[in-house]
């Protein structure tokens, strides 16, 4: 009997065949390996687009639930006293998922708590294909589609039927929908099988390949490399200690990112720019990105769009959102990545203390009328003369000390509030308050970090390299000079001829380093590493208050 000829369709599994295990867990906490437990499990099995079945149980974690997770999930300890243990639940749901391809977004996190918890009660975990949504959405959307790949933030994207709010079940049916979304993008890309899927962040196109010579030129050595088209205009710019093995990587398997395939495509020539350190790599790679502004680098090309949080200097200050820090002796705090963070920053400060909220100046005696705010008790409303100046300098000085010296204070009101919301099981209003207060410690921590190395008019470190010490100066917060100082040769002339050519800082104004924020912080990880030396100044990473409220906040 002769055989029939197979179609090109089924050389593969085809998608529409394939049968999904879409799954969602809540857990006590993120590590399994640090003892946290699951709560709940949720999961959709899925065919050709057709709902097949669903599971879920609330798992009893042994042990209480964090109230930082009641307040994130709705998940109370009453909740899961009668729920099964995952001894009964784990054998029930691997039946359930039997046969199919594992999907979770962000999938380390939920197969490493199932595995964990398969390894601890020595049951055999099967091999299951697994599919991870948040890789494939940052494989398939571009930036400017999705600002991130946050379950949430897909699942509006591809207009979800159910809005995940971290149960299990309800993240896992709108990850069907986020799922069913990038597939449907994905075949307008010619992914129609399983294998497609399996090798579509793995594939090296033959133009790609041809174009191997281009890192032939380039040194082994650290620094900057800059992909240039036709017209020498920067498509992408990247660092590395090596140069040309790194830029290599991009004609081969190991480059798994599918727009860099399309950027290599553009690309006519590589250019390289030598550095003396892996520091220096680093800032002239920031540099060079807000200079050129490639489309092919997501991130930091608009280093200038940051919004600030200002605390003005007049008779009656206020808090306000601004664009930038002017040289203007007020108080800031920031910067803060999108304008949406330091509203919700500049919430905590509302809601604690009671500044004024309206817009423009106030005349030092003001002869207006109370607002709905003031009626409240919200506002202390100096716009009607209710309030003296003493007494509102007073309510300032609260305000300059949570921004600029340590927020405690607000920490404390809103993790009250937030026990209250959660005690009248208002979850979702905590959950919000529990972000406006992670926007404003994270802030307030940043501003402290930045101030701290913008202060120092110069600083000369060396920490220990691959062919020294490598040596740099830095002055309010910019980083002036890069050197490598070899094995056995005295530090002291080799500074003084660093310093010599060291680039001129005039300091910027007020938090603000003579640098991006950016840069600025990418030196102070170089300078928080152990074995750094100061070879001129003094310098130490102090603590900043901010810090030891951030341990408060779940991982973000």
């Amino acid at each position: 009997m002769l055989g029939i000829q197979q179609s090109f369709d089924d050389l593969g599994r085809p998608l529409r065949d394939v049968t999904f295990c879409v799954v969602d867990l809540e857990t006590t906490g993120a590590s399994a390996a640090k003892g946290s437990m699951i709560t709940e499990i949720g999961a959709v099995k899925v065919r050709g687009g057709e709902v097949l079945g669903e599971f879920q149980t609330l798992v009893d974690p042994e042990g209480p639930v964090p109230a930082f997770i009641t307040v994130l999930t709705g998940i109370t300890d009453a909740m899961v006293v009668a729920a099964p243990r995952i001894a009964e639940v784990l054998p029930s749901f691997l039946e359930f998922a039997a046969g199919t391809v594992l999907v979770a977004h962000n999938a380390p996190f939920d197969t490493g708590f199932l595995k964990h918890a398969a390894r601890r009660l020595e049951v055999p975990w099967p091999a299951f294909e697994v599919l991870d949504t948040a890789v494939l959405a940052r494989r398939a959307l571009q930036r400017d589609e999705v600002r991130n790949v946050k379950l949430a933030t897909l699942a509006r994207h591809f207009g979800a039927t159910t809005t995940p709010d971290h149960r299990a079940l309800h993240d896992a049916r709108a990850t069907v929908d986020v799922l069913h979304g990038l597939l449907e993008r994905l075949g307008n890309l010619g992914v129609h099988s399983m294998e497609d899927l399996a090798g579509f962040t793995s594939r090296v196109t033959p133009e790609q390949r041809r174009k191997r010579h281009l890192a032939d030129p380039l040194p082994h050595a650290p620094g900057v490399y800059l992909f240039r088209d036709r017209n020498d205009e920067v498509l992408y710019v990247g660092t590395s200690r090596d140069l040309r093995r790194r830029v290599r990587g991009y004609f081969t398997e190991s480059e798994t990112r599918t727009r860099m395939g399309e950027m290599v495509s553009l690309a006519e020539r590589v250019e390289p720019i030598v550095c003396a350190t892996a520091l220096e790599a680093q800032v002239r790679e920031l540099r060079l990105i807000a200079a050129h502004r490639p489309p092919y680098n997501r991130r930091s090309r608009f280093p200038d769009r940051v919004t600030w949080l200002k605390l003005t200097r007049e008779p009656w200050p206020r808090v306000s959102v601004v664009a930038r820090v002017l040289d203007d002796d007020a108080d800031y705090l920031g910067p803060f990545r999108r304008r949406a963070l330091a509203e919700e920053a500049l919430a905590c400060l509302h809601e604690v203390f009671a500044v004024r909220r309206c817009a423009g100046r106030l005349p030092r005696t003001p002869r207006g009328s109370a607002c709905a705010l003031a009626e409240l008790g919200r506002c202390l409303s100096p716009c009607d003369g209710s309030v003296t100046q003493e007494h509102y300098q007073a309510e300032v000085v609260r305000v300059r000390r949570a921004m600029t010296a340590d927020p405690e204070e607000i920490v404390v009101a809103l993790r009250a509030r937030m026990r209250e919301l959660a005690v009248d099981e208002r979850y979702e209003d905590a959950g919000r308050w529990r972000d406006r207060l992670a926007a404003l410690l994270r802030g307030v921590h940043r501003t402290q970090r930045l101030r701290q190395l913008a202060g120092q008019a110069e600083l000369v470190a060396a920490a220990p390299g691959s062919g020294g010490w490598d040596v740099h100066v830095v002055r309010h917060g910019r980083l002036c000079a890069s050197g490598v100082l070899p094995p056995g040769r005295p530090p002291a002339p080799f500074v003084d001829a660093l310093l010599s050519t060291a680039e001129s800082v005039e300091p910027g104004p007020g938090p603000l380093p003579a640098a991006t924020a950016e840069e600025t912080e990418t030196i102070l990880r170089w300078m928080e590493q152990p074995g750094l030396r100061m070879a001129r100044g003094a310098w130490h990473s102090d603590l900043a208050s901010a810090a030891r409220h951030l341990s408060l906040l779940p991982s973000s």
